[in-house]
């Protein structure tokens, strides 16, 4: 089960974050410090939080401005939604709802007293009162039939009975637990007077009361959902793992209940929750006597005791150990120093690293990045027990020490990490961010407090600094490809980057043409701008290549001089040279026109289709900005990389596989 959309409100600073979707495994979360992005990961956290996690107070939690509205009774903590997400059932929880419910979308909502509400979207219809009031009247008529002819009267007749029973239905009342409970006890009155040699009102009954037990296949498959629900697990950058823990120390503490904030000894008690031991078992452990060499009783206890200790902690260290050397593996041709140890000596804990030479390093004399890297996994197998499977991630600003290039390794880390599990992290880094990764950014801002935290699933803001990450990811990539490569194809813009780049995936994975991979893709913020770009590529005598739309802005730049000089016309690719519909002015989503049409309408919910047939010759941006209102390329350049993520190349229509494949050989050809 993936969580697909969210939605936090009256938590903190945030008023109302709007609905924002999430990605299947990685979303990214950027935007200036203050705008509110670990608040909407703590309240995510919310939905399903391990044990011990503290749960919503709202003296802490509710907006401090609005927090009169609590005391004076206008508001009611058991009546305020904080969070609600929507999830999107797997394979394996769909093998377990009955027909009917395997394509739901499951709807769990936390309010701030703590309790929790669920709900069914596109769900099937449940059946309503009037569906089988005429089924019900009929066997009373039956009923009353047979009274007539001799049957003896009971005690009350059966209209006075339906009158009894249903006087608060209507027929437009659905029919769920509680409603099947009171018409099941009338259909308990009105079995013993039906004719039981009569097929057709037995017939009848049994409809009627196979219709009202509609509601449980519903109830299963709630129950089923919540079973299922994933645990989310919050790690910020403040949880870590002490090299050495003074177990003797901790276990007063904890017994005292003089436990340090829940940021310092969090990830310890995490290790201890980890290893099984509680800190006075560990404690009691180290100050244990060897007993008396002929006690073999004693003797044997006591080596049971510290081989089951050496044996847990042996275990621990191999599963963290094997986790690591996963995801921490950013230069292949190097071996690093990641075996871990966790082993105990008296009264200390101790947390070390065995590096190549076999000397073992306590954890903290490692980097920034690891001791990250090691205090995560505590956290996370400690909180997930037996669950990590199904557990979602929050990474409150991962790898937040390390060097700017570290982090761009890291962040492949971070990708290996949501392959398993989902992941939503925040960040105000560009190093984090890949210049292939825009369309999973939220950019999360806070313009003014009594406007509070927004996360917005397209890339806009009102506040330039929440755009700021994301300008400088793309500053910097673009600096790197300028003069990395030595073949460079210009492209008009961030939607067109998009397109080509998961066209060409597509292809290669079908074994078509793709666009050669020493081609770096440059995406220029505009027709006009290519010209720039074309120059200064040229300029450093490197292979350049420019493909234009054939709108009036395409055309513009392809008659500039300068950019004819620089490219030659092999060098000028024109979307009108590959594309063979009737559209005369056409731009790149015109290559993919039918495929987009059906992608739009079902994610998106912009349906032209009628109007894009009779007007075959209008490019469909142009359709779409005069027909859908808050039309953005991006979101339809967005809606098709996620359709890519689940379609083969051949799920284009063949026309648009054509057109694909010639593009490739000619941007190919043109960089040659």
């Amino acid at each position: 089960m993936r969580i697909i959309k969210a939605r936090v409100s009256n938590y903190r600073s945030v008023i109302d974050s709007g609905y924002f979707d999430i990605e299947k495994e990685k979303t990214i979360l950027v935007g200036p410090n203050e705008a509110g992005k670990t608040a909407i990961l703590q309240a995510l956290q919310k939905l399903n939080p391990p044990q011990d996690v503290p749960k919503f107070e709202a003296l802490r939690d509710y907006p401090r401005s609005k927090y009169n509205d609590i005391t004076t009774g206008k508001v009611i903590p058991e009546n305020i939604i904080v969070v609600e997400g929507h999830f999107e059932l797997d394979n394996d929880d769909k093998d377990l709802l009955p027909d009917g419910y395997k394509d739901v979308t499951y709807v769990f909502k936390r309010k701030m007293d703590n309790s929790a509400s669920h709900e069914f979207l596109n769900e099937p219809a449940m059946p309503t009162f009037g569906a089988i009031k005429k089924d019900i009247l009929r066997i009373i008529s039956h009923i009353d039939d047979r009274i007539a002819k001799g049957l003896p009267a009971p005690t009350k007749q059966p209209s006075e009975l339906l009158l009894e029973f249903t006087k608060d239905l209507k027929d437009s009342s659905l029919i769920y637990k509680t409603q099947a409970e009171i018409i099941n006890k009338l259909m308990e009155q009105l079995l013993p007077l039906i004719d039981e040699n009569n097929e057709a009102e037995d017939k009848r009954y049994d409809t009627i009361m196979q219709t009202i037990s509609a509601w449980e296949k519903r109830d299963e498959s709630f129950k089923i959902c919540n079973s299922r629900l994933p645990v989310l697990i919050l790690f910020s950058n403040f949880f870590r793992v002490k090299p050495m823990i003074h177990l003797e120390h901790l276990a007063n503490r904890i017994e005292q209940k003089l436990l340090d904030d829940e940021y310092y000894d969090y990830g310890n008690l995490c290790l201890l929750k980890l290893l099984g031991f509680s800190a006075r078992d560990l404690s009691n452990l180290g100050k244990a006597q060897t007993p008396q060499a002929n006690d073999h009783a004693q003797l044997k206890n006591y080596r049971d005791q510290l081989d089951n200790r050496s044996y847990q902690l042996n275990a621990a260290s191999v599963r963290l150990t094997q986790e690591i050397k996963k995801v921490w593996n950013p230069n292949p041709d190097k071996v690093e120093a990641s075996k871990l140890k966790v082993t105990a000596d008296g009264q200390y804990l101790k947390v070390v690293v065995e590096d190549d030479l076999g000397v073992d390093i306590e954890l903290d004399q490692r980097s920034e990045g690891f001791q990250w890297l090691v205090s995560f996994f505590v956290v996370f197998f400690a909180e997930a027990i037996d669950k990590h499977k199904n557990a979602i991630l929050l990474l409150d600003e991962p790898g937040l020490s390390l060097h700017g290039l570290k982090q761009r390794e890291f962040r492949l880390t971070i990708s290996r990490l949501a392959e398993k599990n989902q992941t939503l992290f925040t960040t105000h880094s560009p190093f984090l961010v890949g210049p292939d990764e825009l369309h999973l950014v939220r950019v999360v801002e806070m313009t003014a407090r009594e406007i509070g935290t927004k996360v917005h699933t397209t890339i806009m803001a009102g506040d330039s600094a929440a755009l700021l990450p994301l300008q400088e990811a793309l500053g910097y990539d673009l600096a790197q490809s300028l003069f990395m490569q030595t073949k460079n194809l210009i492209l008009e813009g961030l939607t067109d980057y998009w397109y080509i780049m998961t066209l060409t995936e597509l292809a290669k994975n079908a074994g078509k043409c793709g666009i050669d991979e020493k081609i770096a893709l440059v995406p220029a913020s505009s027709a006009s701008k290519v010209i720039y770009f074309a120059t200064i590529l040229h300029a450093h005598e490197l292979k350049v290549a420019a493909l234009l739309d054939s709108d009036n802005a395409g055309d513009q730049a392809a008659k500039q001089d300068t950019l004819v000089n620089a490219l030659g016309n092999k060098g000028i690719i024109r979307t009108k040279d590959i594309y063979k519909g009737q559209v005369q002015k056409s731009e790149i989503e015109d290559i993919l026109r039918s495929t987009l049409i059906k992608i739009a309408k079902v994610q998106l919910g912009w349906d032209i289709e009628n109007i894009a047939t009779k007007q075959p010759q209008r490019p469909i941006v142009e359709l779409f900005t005069s027909e859908i209102e808050g039309f953005s390329k991006y979101k339809l350049a967005k809606a098709f990389i996620k359709w890519s993520e689940t379609n083969d190349f051949d799920k284009l229509e063949p026309e648009e596989i054509e057109c694909v494949v010639a593009l490739n050989e000619r941007i190919n050809k043109a960089l040659k």
